[in-house]
């Protein structure tokens, strides 16, 4: 039996850093919604890395 684990949300800091754009860059591309997938943790903006990876790649495709 494999078990799956569950990497930690990323902070707005986090993607910043991994995709080296400002975290601004990051509140326009919500706000335009073009920017990978963010979901609210109280009042706190996350992200689940599996889907920043996964736009990541779909920009790459365009």
């Amino acid at each position: 039996m494999k078990t799956r684990t569950i990497e930690p949300l990323w902070t707005a800091e986090d993607v910043s850093t991994f995709l080296g754009v400002p975290v601004s860059t990051l509140y326009q591309w919500r706000y335009r919604r073009i920017g990978p997938r963010a979901s609210r943790v109280g009042r706190h903006l996350r992200y689940d890395p599996a889907d920043v990876r996964a736009w990541l790649e779909e920009a790459a495709d365009r």
